[in-house]
């Protein structure tokens, strides 16, 4: 594996949906989450990780140190005892499991093999104290909720089924049930992203997240849409992933500042205005990438900076 990344990073990202729902509220009826204020749309953070840690699981497979630890159906008490297996295999009693070692180069031999043997632990941290007691580590990796440029307005489409579910259902109402789907006809939404060097590289605090490990996260949000269609995704995809990178650990620039060169803006009939400009009012709602544009401002940038764009 290569060295712990040693600098930090920002990015911005960029995807869209059409016709689909990007992340549905459970407690809304599974409509599109929507800030209430504004009306834009709101992907979460957990989401997007979601999507990234299926992604690493398709391109890694078993690979060693790639394994993921927040699974579908997984049990954490045992992903947990694997280390404990590892670093102290004569421990059986279930009250030793419940409490770190007193010895705290024991103590952190359990969370390092976690670190080093589960991908997303190193990358996003996790807190392991669950039963069975395997500390708990700060990831170096973490997002902000994704928001819709502009405000979205999602649609409930009533929809048929033909196949009954009971035998009485298909004697009372023919087979056919009724359903709803919701969608948002066409969404750009917008996440910053933080990789912090210290979380990674520590002596003591550090995961070991890696510049391997880096390279495979930006391919993951690159590619992460392209492995998780389905009828209530519509089509999704990254637009744009724009990663600013300081010479240092600590960083050289404020990452708000950094963002702020960062500009949407709509696209119609040939003119180019900011989003929200009065100049748009009049314009049709947007309905594909090509309606917007994404500018970035590279004049004056701070010493120690470097732009990438990913995509």
């Amino acid at each position: 594996m290569s060295n712990p990344v040693s600098n930090r990073y920002e990015f911005v990202l960029y995807f869209d949906v059409a016709n689909g729902n990007p992340n549905g509220d459970p407690d809304a009826g599974n409509m599109p989450r929507l800030d209430p204020e504004t009306n834009q749309g709101l992907v979460s953070d957990v989401a997007l990780k979601r999507k990234v840690r299926n992604f690493v699981a398709l391109a890694k497979g078993d690979e060693p140190g790639h394994e993921i630890y927040m699974t579908e159906g997984a049990t954490l008490n045992n992903q947990h005892k694997k280390a404990w297996a590892a670093i102290l295999p004569k421990v059986s009693k279930d009250a030793d499991f419940k409490k770190l070692p007193k010895d705290q180069q024991k103590a952190r031999e359990l969370t390092a093999w976690m670190c080093a043997n589960f991908w997303d632990i190193r990358t996003f941290g996790a807190v392991m104290t669950t039963g069975v007691n395997a500390g708990q580590v700060r990831g170096p990796v973490q997002f902000t909720f994704a928001r819709s440029v502009e405000p979205i307005l999602p649609l409930e489409i009533s929809i048929t089924r033909m196949a009954a579910t009971t035998e009485t259902d298909a004697d009372e109402k023919g087979g056919r049930t009724m359903g709803r789907k919701h969608i948002v006809p066409y969404g750009l939404y917008r996440a910053h992203g933080f990789v912090s060097a210290p979380l990674a590289s520590h002596p003591v605090k550090g995961t070991g997240f890696s510049e391997d490990d880096l390279e495979l996260l930006w391919q993951a949000l690159t590619q992460m849409f392209d492995h998780d269609r389905s009828a209530a995704r519509g089509e999704m995809a990254t637009r744009k992933l724009i990663v600013f990178r300081h010479e240092s650990a600590l960083g050289n620039a404020q990452a708000q500042s950094l963002f702020d060169r960062v500009k949407t803006c709509r696209v119609h009939a040939g003119s180019t205005q900011p989003v929200g400009s009065p100049a748009t009012d009049n314009w049709p709602p947007a309905r594909q990438w090509a309606d917007y544009a994404v500018t970035i401002d590279r004049a004056g940038l701070p010493a120690g900076i470097e732009i990438v764009e990913k995509c």
